[in-house]
């Protein structure tokens, strides 16, 4: 049974978490949340020349993506650790791993090999490339795989040359895909009785998020370029100077932009030739942008939101991150998530950004040191005290 109960939404299941950095542990960190028993398999200290990828264990990053979990170490690549491995695959549900395509092949936790071990096995694969074809072997990377999905071609004023964006949104969107990709999977194997190979890469997961801006190219041939703050094509929405600072501000039906007209005080605006239809207003975008800012500079952010948000028309502050913690809907929505650590003390991490009515999330642990639950998950596995010390005089575990 599972050790770490964060929610009864999914305790019935096993995961094996073989992966690292960021995309791997996204996809994971879901079924965390919702309590299944995720068992993250590490190699000992000292065995993995990259163990320090994922950043300090005490870190924000480990302690965000890793909470919930168990953690064991097993070095799989002494021949010694297979029986391990197969023990521990007979009970699990799901295996996530995020190396480099080749790697789990060598290491006997593709899918081939685990399916035989454990038929009903869903084995989740996150790369930077894809599973095959001419770049299956490089190495992937957020920012490679932002910059060779078109996402940084399309970020950042025009003309400024590409820009990154600020989160690792290929990463996160990877490793998103691939949990849905397994709970699609686990649904399925209720019919069938059988497990599958679900992939996502970064590179997929990057070009998706173009959404339509991919689209605007497939169907119609247009190669969307760089327009800052502005929506590629529904004016004005764009980011505005007011007299303190500046907001955002989202009007481009028509209904939306008669009531900002209104709002502004310009209801010139309506008639002129130049911004009649969303196409001229997006063909017109600098003098529309203009004439909008002449009038919010009359006004203080905070007095203009509170216009524009009784008019009914979408709009908002452009916040630093403390400002975000600090504002009252995002304190009401809990994302901001206390957990005690032993060592660390109480930390606020970020809670999982979907809500359930009856079985929701928690967070009820936070990330284990290295092999903290070694010993207790062998035990699970029937290994003996004998076998145990065997097993770590051996640097198996």
């Amino acid at each position: 049974m599972p050790k770490i109960a964060a929610s009864t939404a999914l305790s019935r299941l096993r995961i094996l978490d073989f992966s690292r950095v960021r995309a791997g542990p996204t996809c994971v960190r879901q079924f965390a949340d919702y309590g299944a028993d995720v068992i993250k398999i590490e190699s000992p200290p000292g065995v993995d020349p990259n163990e320090a990828m994922g950043g300090p264990r005490h870190g924000p990053d480990m302690q965000n993506l890793h909470r919930n979990k168990r953690s064991m170490t097993l070095n799989l690549k002494l021949p010694q650790a297979r029986d391990v491995l197969e023990r521990l695959v007979k009970t699990a549900d799901v295996v996530v791993e995020n190396y480099r395509p080749d790697v789990k092949y060598r290491l006997g936790i593709d899918y081939e090999s685990l399916s035989k071990i454990n038929s009903r096995v869903i084995l989740a694969s996150i790369s930077g490339f894809g599973q095959d074809g001419p770049y299956s072997k490089r190495p992937g990377f957020d920012q490679i795989a932002q910059g060779m999905s078109g996402l940084m071609s399309v970020t950042g004023l025009p003309g400024q040359g590409p820009v990154r964006t600020g989160a690792a949104i290929a990463d996160l969107t990877a490793g998103l895909y691939a949990a849905i990709g397994v709970m699609v999977a686990l649904i399925e194997r209720q019919t069938s009785g059988k497990g599958q190979w679900v992939q996502s890469s970064l590179l997929q997961a990057g070009i998706s998020l173009l959404d339509f801006q991919a689209a605007r190219y497939l169907m119609e041939g247009d190669v969307p370029p760089q327009v800052g703050n502005d929506h590629p094509t529904s004016m004005p929405t764009s980011a505005y100077k007011t007299k303190d600072g500046h907001i955002n501000v989202a009007a481009s039906g028509e209904g939306m932009w008669t009531s900002l007209c209104k709002a502004l005080g310009r209801e010139d605006m309506l008639q002129a030739p130049e911004f009649k239809g969303g196409k001229k207003r997006a063909e017109n975008r600098k003098q529309l942008n203009a004439a909008i800012e002449e009038a919010l500079k009359k006004k203080t952010s905070a007095e203009w939101i509170e216009i524009l948000n009784r008019e009914g028309i979408p709009c908002g502050p452009i916040y630093k991150v403390d400002e975000v913690f600090a504002d009252p809907q995002v304190k009401h929505l809990g994302i901001a998530a206390p957990v005690d650590h032993p060592k660390l003390g109480r930390k606020d991490i970020l809670a999982n950004a979907t809500l359930l009515s009856r079985t929701p999330a928690k967070i009820v642990a936070p990330t284990p040191e290295i092999g903290a639950h070694t010993d207790e998950i062998l035990r699970e596995l029937e290994y003996s005290a004998q076998q145990i010390e065997q097993l770590r005089q051996g640097g198996v575990v």
